[in-house]
């Protein structure tokens, strides 16, 4: 653990604003859009308005962002997820809703800005989102992302 993490640690009591200070300072905009980018056949795009950042793999959407309320501090990014992981994830975090202006049963609302989700966590269901779109993609389609 480095230095500056262990101090942290000592000087912070208490583990909500833990978790808020680490939000702030470890996953921010840019971060989070580098981590969609890097996946394979990602593309971003502002399909809807000027507002929303929108991530899609080979033309589908895996995750959308609120570029407005991001930067009000407003921390949020809609997630595709199955079905059955969504209402898992929702009982189990107070941050994560069924998805705001989205199908509510395939979609996710992961709430960054209340602290409770770590970003490895975040990125981790990035990745579940990503995998979810391909798996529903042509074999060739697939096959063209390998």
């Amino acid at each position: 653990m480095p230095n500056g993490l262990k101090i942290f640690n000592l000087l912070c009591n208490f583990k909500h604003i833990q978790m808020l200070i680490l939000n702030v300072f470890f996953m921010n905009i840019e971060e989070l859009r580098t981590y969609c980018i890097s996946k394979k056949g990602v593309t971003e795009d502002f399909p809807f308005d000027a507002d929303t950042l929108v991530f899609k793999v080979l033309g589908k959407m895996f995750a959308l962002i609120g570029l407005k309320k991001w930067e009000a501090g407003e921390k949020a990014i809609n997630l595709k997820c199955d079905p059955d992981y969504a209402q898992e994830l929702r009982a189990q975090y107070s941050s994560i809703r069924a998805g705001y202006h989205m199908s509510k049963k395939h979609w996710n609302t992961l709430y960054i800005h209340q602290g409770e989700l770590s970003p490895k966590f975040i990125c981790t269901l990035i990745d579940h989102s990503y995998d979810m779109v391909v798996i529903g993609m042509t074999k060739k389609m697939r096959e063209s992302l390998q």
